[in-house]
């Protein structure tokens, strides 16, 4: 027997599925592990009416549980639903605006005050990272310093005021199987299960609930959002609201696609750049060397004149004490093995 229901990923059809107090107690009692007596929904709930930037979700509950000892205790629920991913950071505000609100305090003898242990439940419509457990218990305990648990720290008001415990819940590994309590109470999440044309409704197998009042209920409840006019109105207004996210989202993907082309381009020209820089420094470091060799050509060239002007003078003064000393020009030039007419230019002689 097939029964369609409102999808509850929407934050309308949850916020009117959880609004129920049995329906409630019905899905606490199936994340925390333990049976809950009462359950009520803090008024002062925060919906993403705003509708900013983030689908985020939240629901306070006041919740009485029986504990395996079969104590009773009063807890507070903080339950956020998102759609997208987000950053802890929000969530992180939200947990410390709750842990600093005065009506989440309970008084004691001689006026201590002490905050509610809160256990933070978190529906994510995306992964957490490579975790591949659809549902994460995240306890907190307390160990000595060699490593052994203390007990009874868990009962103890200061400790419970000072951390809480968490539940994460990855909503697209709900693939349709259900082991265990939990898994049939979240089975109304399985987006496996969206009817092909209308992502508004889940189709699901009723046999697997005919046996369980509580599960009927609830299915019962959100039978009933498929026919609330208004309810199926915020649905779409979510839809059009996350599709301008998607095209928002699109878009600067794009641009960050297109800045990061521009990047690279611009890291090729700067490593073009760089090689002509590095060609251009070899070249002068070249050009540097072939100067400094000229130069050392040219001292060497500057030393051959010299020695050369040395030399001519020293052969002019030769040639003139051989003159003056009455030697013919004919010997002083076979001596010298040059031309009468070059040797009288050298002697001054027309």
């Amino acid at each position: 027997m097939k029964i369609t229901v409102a999808n509850p990923i929407y934050d309308s059809v949850f916020k009117f599925m959880m609004e129920d107090e049995r329906i409630a107690r019905t899905v606490l009692s199936a994340l925390l592990k333990k049976e809950v007596l009462t359950v009520e929904m803090r008024r002062h709930e925060h919906p993403n009416v705003t509708r900013d930037n983030l689908s985020m979700f939240r629901i306070d509950f006041a919740a009485k549980v029986r504990e395996s000892d079969g104590s009773e205790r009063l807890i507070l629920i903080e339950l956020q639903k998102t759609w997208l991913n987000t950053e802890t950071l929000r969530f992180r505000r939200y947990l410390a605006a709750q842990y600093n609100a005065e009506e989440n305090m309970l008084k004691e003898e001689e006026q201590r005050c002490y905050a509610m242990p809160m256990v933070a439940v978190y529906l994510l419509g995306h992964r957490v990272g490579d975790i591949e457990e659809p549902v994460v218990y995240v306890n907190h305990k307390a160990f000595d310093y060699d490593g052994r648990e203390v007990a009874n720290c868990d009962t103890d008001p200061f400790i419970n005021s000072l951390t809480h415990d968490s539940i994460i819940v990855q909503i697209p590994l709900l693939h349709g199987k259900i082991n265990n309590r939990l898994d049939k109470v979240l089975s109304v999440f399985d987006q496996t299960l969206v009817a092909d044309k209308n992502q508004h409704v889940i189709n699901l197998d009723g046999k697997l609930y005919e046996d369980d009042p509580d599960m009927m209920h609830l299915l019962h409840r959100l039978g009933l959002a498929t026919m609330n006019a208004d309810l199926r109105q915020e649905m779409n207004d979510e839809d059009e609201y996350f599709s301008a996210i998607e095209d928002r989202d699109t878009l600067l993907m794009e641009a960050k696609a297109k800045l990061s082309d521009l990047d690279a381009q611009l890291s090729d020209a700067n490593a073009q750049l760089s090689d002509v820089n590095s060609q251009l420094s070899d070249a002068n470091a070249q050009l540097s060397d072939a100067n400094a060799q000229l130069s050392d050509v040219n001292s060497q060239l500057s030393d051959a004149n010299a020695q050369l002007s040395d030399a001519n003078a020293q052969i002019r003064s030769m040639a003139q004490a051989m003159y003056h000393n009455g030697v013919s020009l004919e010997v002083i030039a076979q001596s010298m093995n040059c031309r009468i007419d070059d040797l009288k230019a050298l002697l001054g002689l027309s």
